[in-house]
């Protein structure tokens, strides 16, 4: 039976200043702007924080929210979307601009879940940033969405097509449909074995 986690918005930030004082390892979730994130956040979390717009690339700010699950405490981090067209090159460069302020120079992100349309694989701009977090020394987990729109027996073949192509991932992707709920149950799984590492002796949050 699985444990519901216990989740609550903690902040909403539009520049760096908003941020809110680091404390517990955070997780944060990337993907383009049309990848379905808010639609995955709200089910991975089992409650609907994130909006989900009629149009993509409507969120402008980063999200946090608190998790408290049998592992402990972590937050989960909406980054904005990136690579929706119609925005200005403005908007853009202060979108891309606050993500960057965040990803180098947030002590506590432990983890960058990369989300990726599963019928597409990695597109435009998605080998970019994986080359850009890695380059800073921040793992990586690619998770793929949109997994119902793949048929089932397909689906095996379709994820080591994409991991022979050399997409980075600490482990083998995992691949989720927010509509119908495959794959949620794995990473919630995942997140949590994750968060119990980060304590012990190897882990990221340890000091010698």
């Amino acid at each position: 039976m699985t444990v519901k986690w216990e989740v609550r918005l903690d902040a909403t930030a539009f520049n760096p200043g908003q941020f809110p004082e680091p404390g517990v390892p955070e997780f944060a979730v990337a993907g383009r702007s049309n990848v379905g994130k808010s639609s995955l956040i709200n089910r991975l979390l089992g409650a609907k924080l994130a909006h989900v717009g009629a149009k993509p690339g409507k969120t402008r700010s980063i999200n946090f929210y608190t998790v408290v699950c049998p592992s402990g405490s972590f937050r989960l981090v909406d980054l904005p979307g990136y690579g929706y067209a119609s925005r200005s090159k403005g908007e853009r460069r202060q979108w891309s601009s606050l993500i960057e302020a965040y990803v180098t120079s947030r002590p506590a992100l432990a983890l960058v879940l990369h989300l990726a349309d599963f019928r597409h694989g990695l597109i435009a701009g998605d080998p970019a940033l994986q080359d850009w977090i890695c380059s800073l020394g921040l793992p990586v987990l690619v998770v793929f969405t949109k997994g119902d729109k793949i048929s089932k027996g397909t689906r095996k073949s379709a994820l080591y097509k994409y991991i022979k192509s050399g997409l980075k991932s600490v482990d083998v992707p995992i691949v989720t449909s927010a509509e119908n709920g495959d794959g949620i149950a794995e990473l919630r799984n995942f997140l949590e074995a994750y968060l119990s590492s980060l304590s012990e002796p190897h882990g990221k949050l340890t000091d010698n």
